[in-house]
C-alpha cells in the first residue's frame, strides 16, 4: 500500500501555491495594473510554466514564470472593478492552483480610448502545429467618437521560426460601439524537416566543376608567364585575362551558391526551439496627432 500511495503521488505531482500581487497607477486617462504572481511547490521550491490572469472567469493577459518562479504583467485597465487571480497550469511534476481574488479598481475618463485582452491566455503546441487565440478590443467611451477609430494589431517575442498573423489585422471602432471588436490570430511554428532534399542528376555531372576552378586558371597563369618571359609588355594583360577567368570559373562552380544548391539540395529546416515564451500583444491606433497603445501577453509552450 505505502508503494502504491507513492506511486499515486507522483502521478498526480506537487502541490502547488499561488499568490498575485497587484499595484496600479493612473496614466493618461487610463489605469495600470503592475501584476506579480509567485508558484510555488509544497517543497518549497519554485514552480515553472504557464499562469493566466482572469478577471472572474475572462482571460485578461498570460505570463510565463521565470526560474524563481516569478512572473510579471502590466495590464492597461478600462474604468472599472476588478476581481484578478492568478491561475496556475501546472507542468510535468506541479499540480496547477490558483491564487485568491485581489480587487482593483481602474478610474474613468471621458476620453475615447479601448482596452486588450486575449483568450485563452495559454497556448501548448507541438512543433510545425497551428493555434488560434482570440484578440478582444473592448471600446471605451466610443460614445465621444466623430469618427470611427481603427486599431492595429501586431505580436513581438515569439521565438525563431514562428510567426503570427491577425485577421483582420486593422479592427473598426465605430462611434456608440459597446461591444468589443475581435480579431482571430494564428500562431505558427514549424517542424524540423526529415533530411535534405536529394539532388537532382544532372547531365555531364561526371566532370568534377571544382577541377577546373583551379586547372583552368593556373593553366592560364603559367601560359601567362611564359609568354611573359619573352614578351613583358604581354605579362599584365595575360594575368588581367587570367584574373577575369578565375573569378568568373569560380562564379559557376562550387563558389557559387546556386552551385552548391545543386548539387548538395536544400538545408534542413530547423524546428522551433521549444520551451515557453511570454508573447506581447499590442494594439495601436492614431488620430493622426497622438497614438494611443495597449498590450497584453500571452504565454506559448513549444514540445
Amino acid at each position: 500500500m505505502p508503494a502504491l500511495a507513492l506511486a499515486a503521488e507522483n502521478e498526480r505531482g506537487l502541490a502547488t501555491q499561488t499568490t498575485l500581487v497587484a499595484e496600479t497607477r493612473d496614466q493618461g486617462g487610463s489605469t495600470k495594473a503592475t501584476v506579480q504572481v509567485t508558484v510555488v511547490g509544497e517543497d518549497g521550491l519554485p514552480a515553472q510554466g504557464a499562469v493566466a490572469i482572469r478577471d472572474r472567469a475572462q482571460d485578461l493577459a498570460g505570463v510565463a514564470l521565470n526560474a524563481e518562479g516569478h512572473g510579471k504583467v502590466v495590464l492597461d485597465l478600462a474604468g472599472g472593478d476588478y476581481s484578478l487571480r492568478a491561475v496556475y497550469m501546472g507542468d510535468a511534476t506541479h499540480d496547477g492552483s490558483a491564487s485568491p481574488l485581489t480587487t482593483v479598481r481602474a478610474q474613468t475618463t471621458g476620453t475615447p480610448d479601448f482596452g486588450i485582452s486575449i483568450a485563452p491566455a495559454t497556448l501548448s503546441l507541438t512543433a510545425g502545429q497551428a493555434g488560434t487565440i482570440i484578440a478582444s478590443v473592448t471600446p471605451i467611451n466610443a460614445s465621444s467618437l466623430t469618427a470611427p477609430m481603427f486599431v492595429t494589431l501586431s505580436c513581438s517575442g515569439f521565438p525563431d521560426e514562428s510567426s503570427c498573423t491577425f485577421t483582420p489585422e486593422n479592427v473598426e471602432i465605430l462611434p456608440n460601439t459597446v461591444n468589443p471588436v475581435t480579431s482571430s490570430m494564428v500562431f505558427q511554428t514549424q517542424a524540423a524537416s526529415s533530411a535534405s532534399a536529394k539532388p537532382v542528376a544532372r547531365p555531364g555531372a561526371g566532370a568534377s566543376p571544382i577541377a577546373w576552378a583551379f586547372l583552368l586558371p593556373g593553366a592560364l597563369a603559367l601560359a601567362g608567364l611564359a609568354w611573359g618571359g619573352r614578351r613583358r609588355r604581354w605579362l599584365s594583360r595575360v594575368s588581367l585575362l587570367a584574373l577575369v577567368a578565375l573569378v568568373a570559373t569560380l562564379g559557376t562552380t562550387a563558389c557559387n551558391p546556386r552551385y552548391s544548391y545543386l548539387n548538395h539540395g536544400p538545408p534542413q529546416n530547423p524546428a522551433t526551439p521549444a520551451g515557453t515564451y511570454t508573447i506581447n500583444v499590442i494594439a495601436q491606433s492614431s488620430n493622426g496627432v497622438s497614438a494611443i497603445t495597449h498590450s497584453t501577453s500571452f504565454v506559448l509552450t513549444v514540445k
